[in-house]
């Protein structure tokens, strides 16, 4: 019996560690579509980190990606920048995958 509760334990903290990395990739993926989008509306360091940190934030707001696309989406928009959803939609999944190799490297 010792050894099916040590098997389940190992799942349970498996599981948890790849919820925890789940999350730190889809923070640092939002940090990072924060910082394109702020090059794009021409924003300075400054305003762009605070831009970033919006970005990050509004991830809160519902489940799943649409919160995040629709806000840099519409912040795009609003500033007259030529872009799509789509657009922003295959840069979110390009910068997911650059996010995951940093969170695992530890940068």
């Amino acid at each position: 019996m010792a050894t099916f509760d040590e098997r389940e334990k190992g799942f349970e903290n498996k599981f948890k560690l790849d919820e925890e990395f789940k999350f730190k990739a889809t923070a640092r993926r939002n940090k990072l579509l924060g910082l394109w989008a702020a090059d794009l509306l021409g924003l300075n360091e400054a305003e762009a980190q605070a831009y970033a940190q919006e970005v990050v934030k509004s991830d809160f707001e519902r489940p799943g990606d649409d919160d995040v696309l629709e806000k840099v989406f519409g912040d795009l928009q609003a500033k007259g920048v030529d872009s799509s959803e789509h657009i922003v939609r295959k840069h979110m999944d390009e910068l997911l995958i650059e996010a995951m190799q940093q969170v695992h490297d530890g940068v």
